[in-house]
């Protein structure tokens, strides 16, 4: 009785384990085939699963590759989310930009995978981008504009200024191979992008 009680939970650890095992191996290919050259072939044998076995988790490539950004996407919301209007403005937008970068750092492949969607015109991204995430840009630009017309930041356009802090931060993940052979060894690129980015956001939305 007992054993017949667990194997429900047991089969669902292992579909979990697999779906996981999928998406990273998805992940991997995707950030270095782009979903063109991408195949379900590659990604099975990067799972270690066999391609019917896959398909059992996942109808298609598609639907791989779009559930692995909804994902990034949330995630990538997160550190806007975290704009707090009653913050000190400087503070706030300096914390956006850190925890930014720190995404690029920590999760250099999803943010290729990203940048590979948008650069090919965001056919299975479109809906999300024109919806969840203008909503939110939207919102804290209002948030943005409120602290210039109170004369607490420079008067900026807002949804440039987050247009810049994903820019000057993503460039860190997206070219880190060409970032890394321009600083050369013995550096650290996201240490010292902190500090470079500290400064020239801070001078940017001096009031």
């Amino acid at each position: 009785m007992n054993e017949e009680r667990q194997q429900p939970r047991t089969r669902t650890r292992i579909q979990q384990r697999n779906r996981d095992l999928i998406r990273e191996a998805a992940l991997d290919v995707f950030s270095q085939q782009g979903f063109r050259g991408a195949t379900l072939d590659q990604i099975a044998e990067r799972a270690g699963l066999s391609k019917p076995n896959l398909l059992y988790y996942f109808p298609s490539k598609e639907a791989i590759h779009l559930d692995l950004l909804a994902r990034l996407l949330d995630t990538w919301l997160d550190p806007l989310r975290a704009l707090d209007p009653m913050g000190d403005p400087k503070a706030e937008i300096l914390g956006y930009m850190r925890r930014k970068l720190d995404l690029s750092r920590d999760f250099p492949r999803e943010s290729r995978l990203f940048a590979n969607e948008v650069l090919q015109g965001a056919p299975r991204l479109m809906e999300l981008l024109g919806g969840e995430l203008k909503a939110l840009v939207d919102e804290k630009s209002a948030v943005l504009r409120q602290w210039a017309e109170e004369g607490r930041i420079a008067n900026l356009p807002p949804q440039h200024l987050i247009f810049a802090i994903w820019a000057l931060t993503q460039h860190y993940a997206d070219f880190e191979v060409q970032v890394r052979a321009v600083l050369g060894e013995g550096h650290d690129p996201y240490a010292e992008a902190h500090e470079f980015l500290d400064l020239l956001f801070t001078k940017l939305i001096m009031p």
